[in-house]
């Protein structure tokens, strides 16, 4: 891999402003740092899984209807197929099947990870006591967060060949050490 994180920063904020998605971005970058430790090679992956999950969402506040062609072309120009890959498999609309645990995490992480900070924004303590009953009872509740797609988190933990109750607590735990940079302390 020859991106680094700076110059991957650097494109994701050229095409994205949004705050929102500039969060979002950032907490499956460090959803998948983790990931890679537990679900990949350890070390040795978590750049490259760090980074896929950054810019897995690039190119969407400017061109969502393509999305995620622009950044699958620009991470292929730069010569990181691993991650075009990943990023594409992510698209699941495109019904690509996945090759790598690398693919399965980020299928696997993305939209819970969402979902998680979510379920943080409406909770007293945030973060801090959420346990993964409560993610799941608000799973159930299609109202809540209704843009987060479940059936893409069930694949996607399929994928990873886990249990969910241990996945959601996995992301969880990802998250807990970002809590305040994310905005996930809760509303005391």
């Amino acid at each position: 891999m020859t991106l680094t994180r700076d110059a991957a920063l650097q494109q994701l904020e050229a095409w994205t402003d949004e705050p929102s998605l500039l969060k979002h971005a950032q907490t499956v970058e460090w959803t998948m740092r983790a990931a890679a430790l537990v679900y990949g090679a350890g070390e040795a992956d978590v750049e490259l899984w760090g980074l896929t999950g950054l810019l897995h969402d690039a190119d969407y506040q400017r061109w969502p209807e393509e999305h995620p062609r622009k950044i699958v072309d620009w991470l292929e120009e730069q010569g990181e197929t691993e991650m075009a890959y990943a990023v594409s498999v992510h698209q699941t609309l495109w019904n690509l099947e996945p090759k790598s645990a690398l693919d399965r995490a980020l299928v696997a992480c993305d939209e819970l990870s969402g979902f998680v900070v979510a379920c943080c924004l409406v909770r007293p303590d945030g973060i801090v006591s959420l346990k993964p009953k409560s993610v799941k009872k608000k799973l159930k509740d299609k109202s809540f967060a209704a843009k987060v797609d479940r059936d893409i988190i069930r694949m996607g933990i399929e994928w990873l060949g886990v249990e969910q109750d241990p996945h959601i607590q996995f992301v969880i735990d990802a998250l807990k050490p970002h809590a305040e940079e994310l905005g996930l302390t809760g509303t005391k």
